[in-house]
């Protein structure tokens, strides 16, 4: 199937936008920009329209990027804080935004994108569609991340690495658990051993920096995709 491309007479201009030309030239300028991704989403977040950078990131020979969820296509772990961004803009408590986001290419690399979204408006209410643009940041450089392709975690490391995550000791999560102490300080090992750190401390830094506890999320919680 074709993938319909966001050619330049697809271009918003601030008056279809509904606010002042001078708020979105920094935005509009991007569209020329050497590896920028633009994309088109509808009021619930699916892809109706892309240029040619963002399919060339993007798209995957098993699906089509087109009638894709948007948010499938960033990390899990930043997906419940897009989301929020979102919902803001569709709901009228904000008209863009701009965020860090880390997406998933087609070859299911991580990489990190500077976000900015503007809702296009139809009168002075109704959301017609929301513009994304992506620039990548720091020279668009691979993360080391896991994918949502990988099961990381049991359900009970899962659970003692929130624990450990939200500043709980060894004996509050045993009684949480209805774990021994002994039986705590095994999975203690074993995540320690599985994510490659010295200490509890360096367990949740590197937890987060792989993507394996959720952005935005209190108390902390384990990305589901990840566990087993």
């Amino acid at each position: 199937m074709a993938m319909p491309l966001l050619a330049d007479s697809a271009r918003p201009t601030p008056h279809e936008l509904g606010h002042e030309q001078t708020e979105y030239t920094d935005l509009l300028r991007q569209f020329d920009q050497p590896g920028a991704c633009v994309v088109c989403l509808d009021p619930s977040l699916t892809v109706q329209q892309a240029n040619r950078e963002f399919f060339r990131q993007f798209d995957d020979a098993s699906a089509d990027v087109c009638g894709r969820d948007f948010c499938d296509l960033v990390h899990p772990s930043v997906q419940q804080a897009l989301k929020r961004q979102f919902i803001r803009l569709l709901d009228g408590s904000r008209h863009r935004f701009t965020t860090h986001v880390v997406a998933v290419g087609a070859d299911g690399a991580a990489f990190t994108s500077a976000l900015t979204a503007v809702a296009v408006r139809e009168g002075s209410a109704h959301v017609a569609s929301i513009l994304v643009v992506l620039r990548p940041t720091a020279g668009g450089e691979e993360v080391d991340m896991v994918t949502h392709r990988k099961k990381l975690l049991t359900e009970t490391e899962a659970r003692i690495l929130e624990g450990i995550a939200a500043g709980l000791s060894t004996v509050p999560l045993a009684s949480r658990l209805y774990l021994s102490r002994q039986g705590v300080e095994y999975h203690v090992t074993r995540l320690l051993r599985k994510l490659r750190v010295p200490n509890r401390a360096a367990l949740v830094s590197r937890a987060y920096s792989i993507g394996v506890l959720n952005v935005g999320c209190w108390p902390p919680k384990v990305v589901d995709d990840f566990v087993k």
